[in-house]
């Protein structure tokens, strides 16, 4: 079965599986596109026996596959590129898509919450719409989702979400959104069902010498000043003082009679003496 994506990525691929698909402006098509160079009834493609033809409905503006202007019945094959005014569309068979080299795994949604796929990672690689539909590269039987949901898709690396007109909304963080880009750690409920964000960590612009530690001057802050000790006197003990002056007094006290002994003496000496003076005078 073959799937039609879109290289602007305006919208989710479409499955080729009804026998006639219309594309244009008018809205009875299967595929309405509002580009002002598409005609009301622009191309259709009919399915025959598991092969797919496609036919410009008579437009002035043309339909070209593979850069030729085709006509009615083209056959489309895999990997064809089918421009319709200035939107190119690229045919693909799943089943039949050649294999692209593998890249390192780079973006996933994890299951945290809900009654099926707990815990399971989903890979995103390009486009991937989320819903009830089987068709849909994640499929959950959850009754508050919308057949096709929401749909996630890489954008030049960046992962987005896009809700699909559905019933009971997406919401990221716990914030509705109709539209948003994703990051790492970021989880999306839609339904019962909640997806963790598993990304590559952003890389951001780095200051030279970042890691190298830093040294900031230190303000001049003045030493403190040692403050030396004052020599003092010799600290003197009042009791020893009183004790001396006890003793001196005490001495004193003392010494008196021994000079009233030796003024006593004194003056008898000197009696004597004039005495034996006048003795021999007369």
């Amino acid at each position: 079965m073959l799937r039609i994506h879109f290289s602007d990525n305006r919208q989710a691929p479409i499955w080729l599986v009804d026998e006639r698909f219309t594309i244009g402006q008018d809205s009875r098509n299967n595929l309405v596109l509002t580009d002002s160079d598409i005609s009301p009834f622009h191309a259709e493609i009919r399915q025959d026996h598991g092969l797919y033809y496609l036919t410009d409905c008579g437009t002035a503006a043309g339909t070209f596959v593979n850069g030729d202007r085709v006509g009615a019945r083209y056959q489309l094959r895999s990997e064809d590129k089918v421009r319709l005014g200035s939107l190119e569309l690229t045919v693909i068979d799943p089943a039949k898509s050649k294999p692209k080299p593998a890249a390192a795994p780079r973006w996933f949604l994890q299951v945290i919450t809900g009654e099926e796929h707990q815990g399971h990672k989903f890979h995103v690689t390009g486009s991937m719409t989320f819903g009830r539909s089987v068709k849909c590269e994640m499929c959950f039987g959850d009754l508050e989702l919308s057949r096709r949901h929401a749909e996630f898709f890489l954008k030049d690396e960046v992962l987005e979400i896009k809700d699909l007109a559905s019933a009971n909304g997406v919401y990221v963080n716990h914030q509705k959104v109709g539209m948003a880009v994703l990051q790492p750690g970021d989880q999306v409920r839609m339904g019962s069902v909640t997806l963790l964000v598993i990304g590559p960590k952003v890389e951001v612009a780095q200051a030279d010498a970042e890691d190298a530690t830093l040294f900031m001057p230190v303000v001049n802050i003045a030493k403190p000043t040692v403050i030396k000790p004052v020599a003092q006197a010799a600290t003197v003990n009042p009791l020893k003082v009183a004790a001396d002056n006890a003793v001196q007094q005490e001495a004193a006290v003392e010494a008196r009679p021994v000079n009233k002994v030796l003024l006593s003496v004194l003056a008898l000496v000197l009696a004597i003496g004039g005495a034996f003076a006048l003795k021999t005078l007369l």
